[in-house]
């Protein structure tokens, strides 16, 4: 796969010349390049109610959700799921994150981590997924889709 292809990788026309400009200026950027988050999240919505409503089911029936991913989306899932206990009042185990190499990566990057798809299945399983009934829910967080980690994970989510 050629990675400088990926839109995550690529370089954005709108950001290019950041450094140029006016403090003013690059927050002006910053705020207009937000927008367009939003405007792709809308685009989604149908697909996201779907994914809320089939993790709402399982966790009604005992199971418990699983953000598992790399790098900075790896660190927010983590983030995500410790927030939910004294946010909403769910048992800790409820959501669950984890980011490739392990707890050290929220912190210091582990360069590599997310190159090991065998990696994410077995810390996936070593975490206790699906030990409710087969009623775990795996989201697997990557910016750019193919992150390896996170696949491995997703593949071996759908074995058990």
């Amino acid at each position: 796969m050629n990675l400088a292809a990926l839109l995550t990788e690529s370089r954005n026309p709108a950001t290019e010349h950041i450094d140029a400009v006016s403090t003013e200026e690059m927050l002006r950027i910053f705020n207009d390049e937000d927008r367009t988050v939003a405007e792709r999240v809308r685009e989604q919505i149908p697909q996201i109610a779907k994914a809320i409503d089939a993790i709402y089911e399982r966790m009604q029936k005992g199971g418990r959700l699983y953000y598992l991913g790399a790098g900075t989306s790896g660190r927010l899932g983590v983030l995500d799921a410790s927030e939910c206990p004294p946010t909403y009042g769910v048992p800790r185990d409820l959501v669950q994150g984890y980011i490739a190499g392990g707890d050290p990566a929220l912190r210091v990057s582990q360069e590599g981590a997310e190159d090991s798809r065998e990696q994410g299945g077995i810390d996936l399983l070593a975490n206790g997924f699906n030990q409710s009934a087969g009623l775990d829910v795996l989201v697997g967080i990557a910016a750019s889709g193919r992150t390896p980690y996170v696949l491995g994970a997703m593949e071996t989510a759908q074995q058990h």
